[in-house]
């Protein structure tokens, strides 16, 4: 059977040119004229045998051929049979030539084909060729083996005649299946059952059986796609349709249906294009979807094109230009494939690319044709097998009528990505398409992405050479740009989504990871896949040791790990670009970030929900967290956003190729600079509430930490908590003295920025700003968070605050003013001042430094409020002023104990233990440490009844109706002091009352503390009181010697000043009561009849005395008579009382 084949094939090199009858058409006609002579029968059947000339038969003359002749071929070509043969047969549809001509022409050919004659032209035309092919010479001659095996070696034959010869006669054989050797015999059952048309002469006879065949590799195809009640065709008729599909490669006019198919198609698109070596089916190929295409001849292409699928030696050009490659790398001899699988076009694709990225050598001409078969696939799902079977139901389902241009495809990967929802044989299928025609090295390839992101190529990406591989990883950099259409960020994502499940299918990440991944991640070759092993599995694995340490081991190489951070920073762009995410999120994503989230952020809507995500997803999710602490770069939409600070403040740190987490942290200190946009404003926050989730999300803090929280902190995971609890050592540890630090020092300095990062936005201590959300939606609504703004509203609305809020408020204030670097306002504010005037001072002295140089002339307004603001927090409560806390220790408790004892735990005594501690000033009882800081807080407050809180709190109303217009000066002098002070008589709210007279009360003890009269009498103190030194009323004592003694001239502004404190202080004398003995003293000693009433206090004691004197002689007589009395009459008896009434004692 073999041998009639290649019988069969011998046929078809009958169909000689026009320039070869001129030589050998009279031979050759001539020896078939005797035969048609004895075969002829005319069309109609009625035994009339064809008109044959023994000088040289002309189809032309034949009756039932002759009208066709003369309206189909040039007149010219009359003469020449195989020339009239050629016409036709290829001009025009055999519905248009006579019955009786058909079955002439078709008995014409059948007797060309078995004269054994026909081997005897071959060797004439062909024989320089046989004798060099030595297959062809050793033939047996006389059996038609010897063209057969010319045909097989046809790509071969250098000698043009015989060229020609074997091309234009192939076309005798092709235009029927009869004249096959063999293909009747095999099929005949198939044609039959399949209903594909008549193989006996007499049931039908038109000279073209194209049709029959076509019909077969329909079925064929069908088979292979598995579609529903198909008939399965006999191994053996199968080889045969493959078979004639492969010798019919090279030219389109031997594939008889297809050639009447596209006639028109022909000449339409591919006029100019030569026939042979495959050219035009090639070029109908690339017009396959042109609108203007018929569907006739689309789909004959696109069986043909399937029957490349299942056989790459259905393509000529492919076969021709691959084979010594294919060769090379033995990729048709792999005995572990099964039985003809080596074959099919995908098997070649992967033999060949596995070849290509291995870094091997493979013809320009066939990586040129490998290129346009993967884009033919790409291009036409059902031009694979395992699409149409495995995603039938989809396809009907969510992608129906979206056939041409890869639309299909590409609407599967959507649905895939998007939804979810394909099973897993189609998801595989597509996986596997991707591999075969691997997109990621060349995007012209995926024409539909080509198609849709030209506009971005040519304006984004035209730097590159067109059809590299870094193409794709532009757009991707450009994902979510102005320069990127919308078309083509689908598309782009559609195609990414499945690039990103193989990391073998990117090809600069295989190129420089290869040997990587074999070493750490034990994978296999380009084209060979594990079931075992996940898809994204390799890459996770790469990525987890891309930042390893040296002291870690297992490290990728340079190269390897700058690939692995780009694809990084890329995958990060979408969370469905990372497989193992997607895959243990998908739930928390459909529950947490369906809705209201924009593209890019589904994975910053994750990490807000953390906590709420199920184990699986957390893990994940955390891991990538902890990975982007270290390299913040895989941010890339917030390194877009950022791009302006990192430019002016970052560009070194974000130069460095390890970044360790110092991009971040620059961020952070720039974060409220002027080139700060609010969207890289709240990436970098987001960022920062991250890392309170979890220690390690903070990979600086992590690192320098690790070790004293794995001591210290054991099982603390928040980062908040592990902060306090090292804060909390490093502080106990700092105040017993001797006592070394248990916090290493490189973790205590990057607590301090942790400590100072997280006093910027509320949200990044969570305790304090869920005790406070409540509150802060109320109170400070439109305030914006960050520049720690919202906590400076709650501290301004702090008496409206809720009792748990209040707590965290008065709590954190403490904190800040034992360490004022926490003050995030303050440090701002007087950033510039801190430098100019406390550059050399202690972070705790940061405070009493700025209050010292406040009413200096080059104080900054703004740092000058801020302060104030600070001096009245400190001065409503003793325990927010750590100096004088630390002064008064023991004063406080000695004076102040009945106020502690009825004070409430972190809530403000509202200035009454300092008020206290004032009277005690007063009376000059405090110890001097304690002293010297009274006197600074009254010589403050003296100047702005602000800083003192009972005073506020008591004559709010009394200010605004009496000073009013001190207040509205906003010159803080002490002019409102004084204006109450002034209208002391006019005050009628009892608690303000108390509070002026207690400030005329303490201005006694110091002049400093009565600002008006101090500058009144500045002049005065100098001349008069130089040598006294200030405090404990010395100085006022000094002032009021002088205004009494008349050789002393004081200024008239001191004198009158003086003159009306006197008044004042005698005013105060009679209206408030002495509260105790010292008061009482006190009143006394200031009293200007104080000689007066110290001597009358005198004479009463001197009376007193002479009084008892007297009162203890009578006293003493009067006993002594009593006793004498008892002593004359002891008949007496004591009576003593019972309830009855008196009895005698016995």
């Amino acid at each position: 059977m073999a041998a009639c084949r290649r019988m069969q094939q011998l046929l078809l090199l009958i169909f000689i040119s026009g320039w070869m009858s001129s030589a050998l058409g009279g031979k050759l006609d001539a020896g078939n004229a005797a035969d048609n002579r004895e075969r002829g029968r005319n069309a109609a059947g009625e035994g009339k045998a064809a008109a044959l000339r023994s000088g040289g038969w002309k189809l032309a003359e034949e009756a039932a051929c002759r009208e066709d002749v003369s309206r189909f071929c040039p007149k010219q070509s009359w003469n020449n049979n195989l020339a009239v043969l050629e016409c036709l047969q290829d001009r025009q549809d055999e519905t248009e030539i006579t019955a009786d001509c058909n079955h002439l022409l078709w008995n014409y050919k059948l007797n060309l084909t078995t004269d054994p004659k026909f081997e005897s032209v071959a060797v004439e035309v062909c024989k320089t060729t046989i004798s060099g092919i030595k297959e062809c010479a050793s033939e047996e001659r006389g059996k038609g083996y010897l063209v057969s095996c010319l045909v097989d070696h046809r790509t071969n034959i250098s000698e043009y005649q015989c060229n020609q010869y074997i091309t234009k006669i192939a076309s005798i054989v092709f235009s029927d299946y009869r004249l096959i050797c063999g293909f009747m015999d095999q099929c005949k059952d198939d044609i039959n059952k399949l209903h594909c048309g008549s193989i006996n002469t007499g049931e039908k006879d038109i000279h073209s059986q194209g049709e029959v065949i076509a019909c077969l590799e329909k079925a064929l195809v069908s088979e292979a796609e598995e579609q529903p009640r198909q008939y399965t065709i006999r191994e053996e008729c199968k080889k045969s349709i493959m078979r004639v599909a492969e010798l019919s490669s090279d030219d389109f006019h031997l594939d008889r249906h297809l050639y009447f198919a596209c006639r028109e198609d022909r000449e339409h698109f591919c006029e100019n294009t030569p026939a042979g070596e495959g050219k035009v089916y090639k070029c109908l190929f690339n017009h396959k979807f042109e609108e203007s295409m018929s569907e006739k001849c689309r789909d004959a292409l696109s069986t043909r094109q399937k029957l490349i699928a299942q056989d790459y030696k259905v393509s000529y050009s492919l076969a021709k230009a691959c084979k010594p490659d294919l060769r090379k790398y033995r990729c048709n001899m792999d005995t572990a494939m099964p039985r003809g699988r080596e074959a099919k076009l995908s098997y070649l694709l992967l033999c060949l690319e596995a070849a290509v990225h291995r870094g091997q050598t493979v013809s320009g001409e066939c990586q040129g044709e490998m290129l346009d078969y993967r884009r033919m696939l790409m291009e036409d799902y059902s031009l694979s097998p395992e699409i149409v079977l495995q995603c039938r139901g989809e396809i009907d389902t969510h992608c129906s009528g979206l056939h041409h241009k890869g639309r299909t495809l590409h609407c599967l990967m959507r649905v895939s990505r998007d939804k979810g929802v394909l099973e897993g044989q189609c998801q595989k299928a597509l996986q596997t398409l991707i591999q075969e025609t691997d997109p990621g090295a060349d995007y012209r390839i995926d024409r539909a992405l080509n198609e849709a992101c030209e506009s971005v190529i040519q304006t984004a990406c035209k730097h590159i050479r067109n059809g590299d591989p870094m193409i794709l990883s532009c757009l991707m950099e450009h994902l979510y740009t102005e320069k990127m259409v919308e078309d083509c960020e689908h598309r782009l994502l559609e195609l990414q989504y499945f690039i990103s499940r193989d990391w073998k299918l990117d090809p600069v990440l295989y190129k420089k990871c290869q040997n990587d991944a074999a070493r750490i991640c034990h994978t296999h070759g380009w084209n060979e896949t594990s079931e075992f092993m996940p898809p994204g599995a390799v890459f996770s694995c790469l990525y987890r040791h891309a930042y390893r340490t040296e002291m870690q081991g297992r490290r990728l190489s340079r190269d390897c790990k700058t690939e692995v951070q780009r694809i990084l920073h890329q995958r990060a762009l979408d969370v469905k670009l990372d497989p193992y995410l997607q895959k243990r999120c998908m739930t928390d994503l459909g529950k947490w970030c369906s809705e209201k989230i924009e593209p890019g952020q589904e994975l910053e809507c994750l990490q807000y929900h953390l906590d709420d995500l199920v184990p699986s997803c957390r893990d994940v999710v955390g891991n990538l967290t902890e990975l982007e602490s270290e390299d913040i770069q895989i941010e890339t939409l917030l390194i877009r956003a950022c791009e302006p600070v990192i430019h002016s403040y970052c560009h070194e740190v974000a130069d460095n190729q390890i970044d360790t987490g110092d991009l971040m942290e620059c961020l952070v200190a720039n974060k409220h600079q002027k080139e700060m946009n609010e969207r890289c404003a709240v990436g970098v926050t987001h960022f920062q509430l991250i890392q309170m989730k979890d220690f390690r999300f903070s990979y600086k803090f992590k690192m320098a930490c690790k070790e004293d929280v794995l001591k210290l902190c054991p099982n603390i995971k928040k980062k908040l908590d592990v902060v306090i609890c090292l804060s909390t050592t490093v502080r106990n540890d700092t105040l017993q003295e001797g006592r070394e630090q248990r916090v290493s020092m490189k973790c205590r300095k990057q607590l301090r920025v942790e400590e100072l990062q997280m006093s910027e936005d509320i949200r990044l201590v969570p305790d304090l700003y869920e005790s406070c959300r409540q509150d802060i939606k109320q109170l400070c609504q439109n305030v914006v968070f960050g520049n720690a703004q919202v906590i400076e509203c709650l501290k301004e609305n702090k008496k409206r605050l809720s009792q748990q809020c209040h707590q965290k408020v008065f709590k954190l204030q403490e904190t800040e003013m034992m360490d004022p670097e926490l003050d995030f306002q303050l440090m701002r504010v007087c950033k510039q001042m801190i430098r100019r005037f406390c550059s050399e001072t202690n972070a705790e002295n940061l405070l009493p430094c700025l209050k010292q140089n406040k009413n200096s002339e080059l104080m900054d307004p703004k740092c000058k409020q801020m302060i104030t603001k600070r001096q009245i927090t400190q001065n409503t409560d003793y325990r927010l002023n750590p100096v004088l806390r630390k002064a008064c220790k023991a004063d406080i408790p000695k004076f102040c104990q009945g106020i502690l004892n009825n004070a409430k735990d972190d809530n403000e005594l509202e200035g009454q233990v300092i008020s206290c501690l004032k009277l005690k000033y007063a009376d000059q009882r405090l110890s001097p440490d304690c002293e010297g800081q009274i006197s600074v807080i009254l010589q403050e407050s003296a100047l702005d009844y602000r800083l003192d809180p009972q005073l506020q709190l008591q004559c709010t109303d009394e200010i605004l109706r009496l000073c009013a217009e001190e207040v509205a000066a906003q010159e803080q002098t002490g002019q409102v002091e004084e204006c109450l002070k002034l209208n002391l008589l006019k005050i009628s709210h009892e608690g303000c009352k108390k509070e002026v007279l207690n400030i005329l009360k303490e201005s006694k003890a110091d002049i400093f503390v009565d600002p008006v009269l101090h500058t009144a009498c500045a002049l005065d103190i100098k001349h008069q009181c130089a040598a006294i030194p200030p405090g404990r009323g010395r100085q006022m004592s000094c002032l009021m010697e002088a205004l009494q003694d008349k050789r002393v001239r004081l200024q008239p502004e001191c004198k009158k000043r003086l003159q009306d404190r006197i008044d004042m202080w005698s005013y105060a004398a009679k209206v408030a009561p002495a509260e105790g003995f010292s008061d009482l003293a006190e009143q006394v000693l200031t009293s200007p009849a104080k000689s007066y009433i110290l001597s009358m206090l005198a004479t009463c004691v001197i009376l007193l005395f002479l009084m008892g004197l007297l009162c203890g002689r009578i006293t003493k007589r009067v006993m002594q008579e009593l006793k004498d009395r008892k002593l004359g009459h002891p008949w007496v008896a004591p009576f003593s009382k019972d309830r009855k009434g008196y009895i005698q004692i016995e």
